[in-house]
């Protein structure tokens, strides 16, 4: 999993409240178990009209946002079921970070275990980051994950909360096999002992 230290980009702000998983990557999407290609699927009911063009009030297909690293998303993001999807389809795309006041579980989860850094505010913070999403390509914010600060282009910060336990796995990039490798030494002298009790086994 790639770290996450420091995210300096533009915030594309996705004024909707409760985008679930099926928003951000709709069914016919789920089939390929594979990280790869899913960008192209983020969004799509909304990205596209139905002859499959781009849908121009759609946020993300506008010139100062279709390099949108972050997005500045309205509450309870990422809710609905669950599909590991959603956070793979963010990456594709090229986005990092998700910053929103609530997210859904299984979806908050999901995206740690992926790379993708979810970061929960006030709503008085995310009204300030609207603003500074709303200038578009001209202004963009910077992440600094080891501060756990947020600033915006005119030098405002924003600080967030995250458990110490997500922090590390994130900067040192660690999924759930990169943790399990960590104990390699432990596992080792486990079965070793283990083989030595229970040579019959």
């Amino acid at each position: 999993m790639e770290k996450f230290t420091k995210l300096e980009g533009v915030a594309a702000p996705l004024r909707i409240v409760n985008v679930d998983t099926d928003m951000i990557i709709p069914k016919q999407y789920l089939k390929t178990l594979k990280r790869t290609g899913l960008g192209k699927g983020l969004f799509s009911e909304m990205r596209y009209k139905e002859d499959g063009s781009d849908n121009p009030d759609f946020v993300l297909n506008k010139p100062a946002y279709k390099n949108a690293k972050i997005i500045v998303a309205e509450d309870n993001f990422g809710c609905g079921s669950s599909r590991e999807h959603a956070p793979w389809a963010l990456m594709d795309y090229g986005v990092r970070c998700v910053i929103s006041t609530q997210f859904g579980d299984i979806f908050y989860n999901n995206c740690f275990k992926n790379g993708l850094l979810p970061i929960k505010v006030s709503k008085e913070d995310l009204d300030k980051l609207f603003d500074d999403a709303d200038r578009g390509a001209n202004a963009t914010l910077s992440i600094d994950l080891e501060k756990q600060e947020i600033r915006g282009p005119d030098g405002g910060v924003v600080k967030f909360e995250i458990d110490p336990h997500r922090k590390h796995i994130m900067l040192n990039g660690l999924d759930d096999i990169g943790q399990t490798n960590l104990k390699k030494h432990k596992i080792d002298s486990f079965e070793e002992k283990s083989k030595a009790a229970r040579p019959w086994v």
